[in-house]
């Protein structure tokens, strides 16, 4: 956060950019969004239902680590594409802690699928990851338009992983019948602190999904529609602590990230940095839409696996929207938008540092005494990063 503001500050004082120019590129939309959403999340969380979500797979499950690991990358996904993927393993990881403590087994495997299973479901929508989020400001693509192209492929995805998942660790987890038996004895019924609020909370996200699903008819922004819903809950059920939600549920680090990072892709912008990019890409396809498009998904999905998808997908952005210059048909141009978004989100599962959810879900596991290194992580992540890229490029080629 602070080299980002740092960043975007220095192309002022240096005079690459003026202060007017660098402000403006903020997008206010992609702030309040955020904000928004953090503020629901905030209140869905003081209802209990992510315990119950965690516990009641447990049980489904029986106890048995390989098919709680299969629900729980399935639950993660589901999730990470309503409520993004950093959110989710915010609120999932500790969970599988509590879950694994009472298994006495490792949480890492869960940890690391979990991650993947948070960066894959995030791609499935508008409001999952944050380069998607990127991506709607944008393009003004809606939430429709990123269920119709993302999801199906997404759901493809997921269900091939669980297969690798298969193939990684059967027969790897072994946990008594005791232990089982503990798991099976929680009482989940007791788990849901608040179910006036949580009724509530969740026929306000509903109208929210819908909101966002209608957002044309309705000529409402996603900023719009994230604030009203988050205001709405803080109103309702935490109004009397909203300068503590303010302060400690509301990801102000995030925030000022985002601002910094605005700023600086400006920079990248009037320097003519993302041109150069742009004609380079050009002079490798041809300006041939199929062709480009693979270029950008692996492109994409490399770089991302080593740098934060947030900023590269920033700085990506204004190279597609220069190559739309010399791809003129809007119909040939969306391939290349789709190709961006599933490569950043999924090729971020290829290392450690390759998304801000790898990063929040080790900070977790090491401050709970299980240390998981750059490597620990990587040799599982690229596995399912290479398998989601491949995947990836049949479906935009078969589809596109």
């Amino acid at each position: 956060m602070l080299a980002a503001l740092i960043g975007g500050f220095v192309i002022i004082v240096l005079g690459v950019v003026d202060q007017t120019i660098a402000f403006s590129a903020i997008d206010w939309n992609v702030i309040f969004f955020l904000i928004g959403m953090m503020l629901t999340i905030s209140v869905m969380r003081e209802t209990g239902m992510f315990m119950y979500i965690a516990i009641k797979t447990a049980k489904i499950a029986k106890g048995s680590p390989l098919k709680i690991m299969a629900l729980m990358f399935m639950a993660t996904a589901l999730i990470s594409a309503i409520l993004g993927s950093v959110t989710t393993i915010m609120i999932l990881i500790p969970i599988v802690l509590l879950i694994s403590e009472e298994l006495k087994i490792t949480p890492v495997p869960f940890i690391i699928t979990m991650v993947v299973a948070s960066n894959m479901g995030g791609a499935a929508t508008m409001i999952g990851d944050p380069p998607n989020i990127l991506i709607a400001g944008a393009t003004k693509f809606t939430f429709v338009d990123f269920v119709l192209n993302l999801t199906p492929i997404i759901l493809i995805i997921v269900a091939f992983s669980l297969g690798l998942i298969w193939l990684l660790y059967r027969g790897k987890m072994r946990v008594s019948n005791e232990r089982r038996a503990k798991i099976m004895e929680y009482n989940d019924k007791n788990l849901i602190t608040n179910h006036k609020l949580l009724w509530i909370t969740l026929s306000v996200v509903g109208l929210m999904l819908l909101a966002f699903i209608f957002q044309k008819p309705l000529h409402l922004e996603n900023a719009t529609i994230a604030m009203a819903a988050g205001l709405i809950l803080v109103f309702v059920g935490s109004r009397k602590k909203v300068e503590t939600i303010i302060l400690n549920d509301i990801d102000w680090i995030t925030i000022f990230f985002f601002i910094g990072l605005f700023m600086i892709v400006e920079g990248l912008v009037h320097t003519g940095f993302i041109d150069l990019l742009a004609q380079g890409v050009i002079s490798v396809t041809n300006g041939e839409p199929k062709t480009t498009s693979m270029v950008i998904l692996w492109l994409s999905g490399i770089f991302s696996a080593f740098v934060d998808n947030i900023p590269f997908v920033a700085a990506m952005i204004p190279m597609i929207e220069r190559i739309g210059e010399v791809i003129t048909d809007p119909v040939q141009i969306k391939p290349l938008w789709w190709a961006l978004s599933l490569g950043t989100c999924l090729g971020g599962n290829g290392t450690l540092v390759g998304a801000s959810a790898n990063i929040v879900a080790v900070g977790i596991a090491n401050r709970n005494g299980y240390k998981i290194s750059f490597m620990d992580y990587t040799k599982i992540g690229v596995l399912f990063a290479l398998e989601s890229v491949i995947l990836s490029s049949l479906y935009i080629w078969i589809r596109y």
